[in-house]
C-alpha cells in the first residue's frame, strides 16, 4: 500500500536528523548543552572566589579597626587595605576555607616569604598576628595593628611617657593622642565642652585635686588649651608605679609602667647575646615561643637551651617594637613584648570605607583616606 503523504514527510525527517548526526560525528563536534542561569551564577561565583583568595593570598588583605588603639588616626569601624608586597608575602602555613578561622588541624606547611620591595620602617602601620595569642599555628593567631616604633637592635625606652629611641627622644606624632594633666586657675572654672569637642575631646576626668583635670587629646590639642585663659598649666598626665603594672608590664617585675619602661634592646637577626638573669627573663620566651628552642636551667642556675648549656644566644630573625598611637589605651609590646617578622602581615595603606555604629552611617570623608 503507498504510503500516506504524512508518513512520506515523516520518514523525510528522520533521514535528515539522521545526516545531520552522521555529520557531527564526522567532525568530532558535538553541541554541548546550553548553561541555565542559576548555572552561569553559580560559574560566575566560583571564579570569583578562587580570584579572591589567591589576590588576599598573595597581594593584599583587607582588615577592620576593632578597638580605639591607634585613634585618632585610625577609628573603629574603619576598613583597610594591608599590602603584602611591601614587606614580601608570606606563603600560606594551613589548609582552611576562605575568609573563616576555619583551618585543619595537625596540617602545617614551613613559613616562607618572597622578597618585598620595602623594609619595615619605624612609623609604619603594620598588620600582624598577635604573639601572645594561645593559638599555635601563627597565621591563625588574632590580627593586630600597631605603630612600628623600635626596629631590631635599638634600644628603647619610654620616661615620662616620651619615647626614647638609642637615646634620642621620637616625638608624637600628628593624630596620636595620651592623656594630659590640665590645671586650671581657678577650681571652679569648668572647661568648655563645645571647644573640648571642636578640638576631639569627648571625655573629662575630674583628679583628686579640684583644681586638675585629665583629658586624653593629641599634642595640637593639648598646646590649644594650653593657651587657654583660664588655664596656667597642661603636661603629660604620668601613671604611677604600682604592683598592677609590675606585673603586667613585659618582662614583668621591673617596676615598669606603661609610662616609665625600659630600657630593652630589641633582638635582631644575627645579633648575639649574653645570658644572665636579666637578658634571661627578657628573651627566653623569645627563644623558646617564637624561635622554637626548648629552655630551662639546671639545678645549678646555668641556662638549657635545647638540653645543652648556653652562655650565648644568637637570634635568628628580626623582631619590633609596636604601640598604639593611643598611647594610654593601648595595649602592645609594653604588655606582651616583641613582633616577630614571621607574624607581619603586611603594611596598612588606604581606608578604603569607615562605619560610624553610633550613627549608623558611613563616614563619607574618610573613604579612600591614606594611612600615614
Amino acid at each position: 500500500m503507498a504510503k500516506s503523504q504524512a508518513e512520506a514527510r515523516r520518514d523525510e525527517r528522520r533521514r535528515r536528523k539522521a545526516h545531520r548526526s552522521a555529520e557531527h560525528r564526522g567532525s568530532g563536534k558535538e553541541t554541548a548543552p546550553k548553561k541555565g542561569p542559576f548555572r552561569e551564577w553559580l560559574d560566575a561565583m566560583i571564579f570569583a572566589i578562587v580570584v579572591m583568595v589567591v589576590l588576599r593570598t598573595l597581594f593584599f588583605d583587607l582588615f577592620r579597626i576593632p578597638t580605639p588603639s591607634m585613634e585618632k588616626n585610625l577609628l573603629v569601624g574603619d576598613y583597610l587595605f594591608v599590602s603584602k608586597l611591601h614587606y614580601g608575602t608570606r606563603t600560606p602555613m594551613t589548609i582552611g576555607v576562605p575568609f573563616t578561622q576555619i583551618y585543619l588541624p595537625g596540617l602545617e606547611f614551613p613559613f616562607t616569604r618572597f622578597p618585598g620591595f620595602s623594609e619595615v620602617e619605624r612609623g609604619d602601620a603594620i598588620v600582624f598576628n598577635w604573639p601572645d595569642d594561645n593559638v599555635d599555628v601563627i597565621e591563625r593567631r588574632m590580627h593586630y595593628i600597631k605603630r612600628v616604633m623600635g626596629l631590631p637592635g635599638e634600644s628603647i625606652a619610654v620616661k615620662d611617657k616620651q619615647v626614647v629611641v638609642n637615646d634620642a627622644p621620637v616625638p608624637l606624632q600628628e593624630g596620636m593622642q595620651q592623656y594630659w594633666s590640665v590645671t586650671k586657675t581657678d577650681p571652679r572654672v569648668q572647661l568648655n565642652r563645645s571647644a573640648l569637642e571642636e578640638l576631639g575631646i569627648t571625655d573629662v576626668i575630674q583628679s583628686a585635686d579640684p583644681a586638675v583635670v585629665r583629658l586624653i587629646a593629641t599634642e595640637a590639642a593639648a598646646e590649644a588649651i594650653a593657651n587657654w585663659p583660664w588655664v596656667s598649666d597642661v603636661a603629660p598626665a604620668v601613671a604611677q608605679a604600682n604592683s598592677v603594672y609590675d606585673a603586667a608590664m613585659y618582662p614583668p617585675g621591673r617596676g615598669w609602667t606603661p609610662d616609665n619602661y625600659g630600657p630593652v634592646t630589641i633582638p635582631g637577626q644575627g645579633m648575639s647575646i649574653a645570658l644572665n638573669e636579666d637578658t634571661w627573663a627578657t628573651y627566653e620566651k623569645v627563644i623558646s615561643r617564637f624561635e622554637g628552642h626548648e629552655t630551662g636551667r639546671t639545678t645549678a642556675g646555668d641556662f638549657l637551651i635545647d638540653g645543652q648549656i648556653a652562655e650565648t644566644y644568637t637570634f635568628e630573625q628580626d623582631y619590633f617594637f609596636v604601640m598604639g598611637d593611643n598611647r594610654d589605651n593601648s595595649e602592645d609590646s609594653r604588655f606582651w613584648g616583641f613582633v616577630p617578622m614571621d607574624h607581619v602581615v603586611g603594611k596598612a595603606l588606604l581606608v578604603y570605607f569607615s562605619w560610624d555604629k553610633d550613627s549608623m552611617l558611613p563616614r563619607f570623608s574618610r573613604l579612600f583616606h591614606s594611612i600615614d
